[in-house]
C-alpha cells in the first residue's frame, strides 16, 4: 500500500488530514526502516506494508470508537479532549502512535517490558512531535495509574491479557486480535464472569477490504 493510499482511506473515514497530521504519518515509513535497521520491530517481510499492516491496522480502533462510541471520539478529535489511554505491549508504538496522531484529544501511555522496543517507541514519538505521548519501559501489572482506556494489539491471549488491566481503566479496553475469537473469548468470559452485554466484536474487513484482515476484530470490553 502507498502512502497516498492510506491517505485515501484515512480521509474517506476521518477527514482530510491537515498538514501537520500527513506529514507525522508520512514520516514514519522513513523512521520505522530506519530504526528497524538496528533494533527490528517489524517483521523484515511486513515493514513494506507498514501503513496497511501497522497503521491502518492500529486506526481500526479509531473506526470502532466512532462508530460506537461518538462522545468519545469526539472528545479524542478535540485538542482539549482529555482522554487518557494505555497501550499496553505497544513494541515499537503500534497502536499507539497511529491513534495519537489522530486523535489530539488524547494523552497516550505506551508501555513496554521490553527496552529495546520501547526505545524505538520513544524515538519515533520524540521525532514526530507527538506531545501527547509518553513511554514506559514496564510490565503492564506494575503501572499503579488508572486510565480512561487501555488499548492492545493481540500481544497474548485474551485469558492471559485481561488480568493485566485490572484496576487500570475506568471505561473500556479496545484489544485488537485475530485467530480463533469465539473461543478465546468464551474461555475468558467463563473463566472472569464477564456478561455477554459488556463485550462487543467488530469485523476489521468490513471497513478495510483486505484479505490480511480476515479474521481480524476489535474487542471491546465495557468497564463492568
Amino acid at each position: 500500500m502507498t502512502f497516498e493510499e492510506f491517505k485515501s482511506i484515512v480521509g474517506q473515514s476521518f477527514g482530510d488530514l491537515d498538514e501537520t497530521r500527513e506529514n507525522q504519518y508520512r514520516q514514519m515509513e522513513a523512521l520505522y526502516r530506519d530504526w528497524n535497521s538496528k533494533i527490528n520491530v517489524i517483521s523484515r517481510k511486513d515493514i513494506d506494508e507498514l501503513y496497511c499492516h501497522h497503521v491502518l491496522h492500529s486506526l481500526a480502533v479509531a473506526e470502532y470508537v466512532k462508530m460506537a462510541l461518538p462522545e468519545t471520539y469526539d472528545a479524542l478529535r478535540d485538542p482539549s479532549g482529555n482522554v487518557s489511554i494505555l497501550d499496553i505491549g505497544t513494541g515499537g508504538g503500534f497502536p499507539g502512535i497511529p491513534l495519537a496522531i489522530l486523535f489530539p484529544g488524547g494523552k497516550f501511555t505506551l508501555c513496554d517490558s521490553i527496552g529495546k522496543k520501547i526505545k524505538v517507541a520513544s524515538a519515533v514519538a520524540e521525532a514526530l512531535g507527538l506531545e501527547n505521548v509518553t513511554t514506559v519501559n514496564a510490565r503492564a501489572e506494575t503501572i499503579a495509574s488508572k486510565f480512561d482506556f487501555i488499548v492492545s494489539r493481540a500481544v497474548t491471549s485474551i485469558e492471559n491479557f485481561l488480568p493485566w488491566t485490572n484496576g487500570k481503566y475506568t471505561k473500556g479496553i479496545l484489544y485488537l486480535k485475530g485467530g480463533d475469537i469465539a473461543g478465546e473469548l468464551g474461555v475468558a468470559m467463563q473463566k472472569y464472569h464477564i456478561p455477554s452485554g459488556k463485550v462487543h466484536t467488530w469485523k476489521i474487513d468490513s471497513w478495510l477490504h483486505d484479505a490480511y484482515f480476515e479474521g481480524k476484530m476489535v474487542i471491546f470490553f465495557e468497564k463492568r
